[in-house]
């Protein structure tokens, strides 16, 4: 697997999962989630764009 398309998907997923949770139960660091979501799909693109052979 493409070490950039692997590292999209766990970071967007991680992601959804705090955001899910901050939906549930605020805590500190709660906004990083966003940041994290938007790391996610850039990779996920950047990934998508270069190939799985990059």
């Amino acid at each position: 697997m493409n070490t950039v398309l692997g590292a999209g998907i766990a970071i967007t997923a991680l992601s959804l999962f705090g955001y899910a949770l901050g939906i549930v139960a605020p805590y500190p660091g709660r906004e990083l989630s966003l940041t994290g979501a938007m790391v996610g799909v850039t990779l996920l693109s950047i990934s998508w764009i270069t190939g799985a052979d990059a």
